[in-house]
């Protein structure tokens, strides 16, 4: 299949709003592809490659060739292309990849030039971008959605569905069972802004467990052993000695736990999520040599505890359909206290006003102990897998900051010709000079847009073919989850999930916050940074 076909479908997906629009179009073009490319069709139409790691960074792309005129790319040639450059490694490699780079951009036009910058950042993925593609997928071959749903949760990937239900029909799909080894999509939760409104949503009874800062596992304990996986379903069995200890040691034969990897201070309370996953990404960076800090590294990991809030399988039982409660009793009577996480009940028949009051006085002391919050969750819930379900929702405490906004990258499909991807900066009160912290696309309306592509441009002090800097800069409010530790940006500082609110025009570059406030909210580790 030709690249330029999964680019026009894309452009046309971003221009509808139209659920079933969407879904009539992705259907027509799954349906189009051979048996023996459909796994990879569905990959880049759900927004992501096939790689989990290309080494392909922005630098990568800050000068990349003239667009080619005609479309000649298939998908099976970019998939090739990916792939090669995934390999590279050792002396040489940056230049080799940048060399890659050239090549497949150089052949790419200039809508699949934007396409191929948006899978290998992930900035084509969408919330239910996913789902999306499972209805196309039942669509094209007239099977039910929740045949390909289910499937899709029980091998972690709706590709590996797609080839199944290509190869094998309704009857593949209808044969996955879960498998204990096999890791599953995990079950995401909804947010609510408030205590008051997440009870709302989840209704009574209710468990409210606190929410961990830490790296989601789901560890497969059998007869082969116990393994342990990550949210995005890699293995990490070896970075988590503790953990598989742990498990070994609950004497069952076959079991399946949800839950997440945290590590305590010296005071108790719970490490920082970027100290946590820190350790990961020097991991994955010193493979074939160590760096300075991997025998801290190795500590941190080897001191990692598990706290499980969900089991979906035991000796034999599969519990995913299971009401919560009936997976609670069986996490009680499995799990000792030091593995579970704090879990609080908020039954029915009670006021509704006395619940209210118990949700928050509970939410407030798990934000005091040092935790992110609640998850609030229905008590007859089954495990909505590879899901984000409204039977859990999460409430957090909002942070938000007043930043430069100091450039912004032209937008792509429905955002064609509008400056969308915005640049945020902090001003360091040490030196004056405003310092990069990230970028983001989220929360803009389509006025907002139209209204920010206009004042860039007025304020253009210089441009690449993709981004338009500005000076003065702009002033945003921006929300945001929280902070980690980065190299890619100067201020050693990233932000989390950042989305723009409103632009403050009733503050100028010089009043927005210092890099030494954002740190100083992102806990003791990056203060220690500066």
């Amino acid at each position: 299949m030709q690249l330029q076909t999964l680019v026009q479908t894309w452009r046309e997906l971003s221009a509808t709003r139209s659920r079933i629009a969407k879904r009539d179009r992705l259907a027509a073009v799954i349906g189009a592809a051979e048996p023996a490319e459909i796994a990879l069709v569905v990959t880049y139409l759900s927004g992501t490659l096939r790689q989990r790691r290309t080494g392909v960074g922005w630098a990568a792309l800050s000068d990349v060739p003239d667009p080619a005129v005609e479309p000649s790319l298939t998908v099976a040639e970019v998939d090739a292309a990916f792939a090669a450059m995934a390999e590279l490694a050792g002396s040489g490699s940056v230049a080799r990849r940048a060399a890659a780079v050239a090549e497949l951009w150089g052949r790419a036009t200039a809508d699949e030039q934007g396409f191929l910058r948006g899978l290998a950042f992930d900035e084509l993925r969408q919330g239910a971008l996913v789902a999306l593609v499972q209805d196309g997928l039942a669509q094209a071959f007239t099977v039910p959605v929740a045949a390909v749903q289910r499937a899709s949760m029980l091998l972690g990937s709706t590709p590996a569905a797609a080839e199944l239900l290509a190869t094998q029909g309704l009857p593949g799909l209808e044969s996955v069972r879960l498998t204990v080894g096999i890791p599953i999509s995990p079950m995401l939760a909804a947010a609510a802004p408030d205590p008051a409104a997440a009870l709302d949503k989840v209704g009574r009874p209710a468990f409210a467990d606190v929410k961990l800062d830490g790296i989601r596992v789901q560890v497969h304990h059998g007869p082969h052993g116990t393994r342990v996986f990550s949210r995005s379903l890699d293995d990490i069995t070896d970075r988590v000695p503790g953990i598989v200890a742990a498990v070994a040691g609950l004497g069952v034969d076959t079991a399946v736990l949800d839950g997440e990897a945290i590590a305590s201070g010296p005071d108790g309370r719970p490490l920082a999520f970027q100290e946590i996953s820190s350790r990961a990404a020097t991991r994955a960076a010193g493979r074939g040599s160590r760096t300075a800090a991997a025998p801290a590294v190795d500590e941190v990991e080897n001191h990692l505890q598990l706290r499980c809030f969900d089991v979906l399988h035991l000796d034999g039982r599969d519990l995913l359909d299971e009401p919560l409660t009936v997976r609670a009793e069986i996490a009680e009577q499995l799990l000792p206290p030091a593995l579970r996480v704090d879990r609080h009940l908020l039954p029915d028949g009670v006021d509704d006003a006395e619940s209210l009051a118990e949700l928050e006085r509970v939410f407030r002391g798990a934000v005091a102990d040092g935790f992110e919050g609640l998850v609030v969750k229905r008590a007859a819930a089954g495990y909505a897998a590879g899901r984000r379900d409204a039977g859990w929702v999460k409430v957090k405490p909002r942070h938000t900051l007043d930043l430069a906004v100091i450039a912004a990258e032209w937008g792509y499909g429905r955002r064609q010709g509008w400056l969308s991807n915005i640049h945020l900066a902090a001003r360091d009160a040490d030196t004056g000079e405003l310092v990069m912290l990230g970028k983001t696309f989220k929360g803009m309306t389509d006025a907002m847009l139209a209204w920010q592509t206009e004042q860039f441009q007025a304020r253009e002090v210089r441009r690449t073919r993709s981004t338009v800097f500005v000076d003065p800069p702009l002033v945003a409010e921006i929300a945001i989850d929280g902070l980690q530790r980065s190299t890619r940006y100067p201020g050693g500082v990233a932000l989390r999930f950042a989305r723009v609110l409103r632009y403050r025009d009733d503050k100028t570059p010089d009043e927005v916050d210092t890099l030494q406030t954002v740190r100083a909210i992102g806990g003791p580790l990056l203060a220690a940074d500066g």
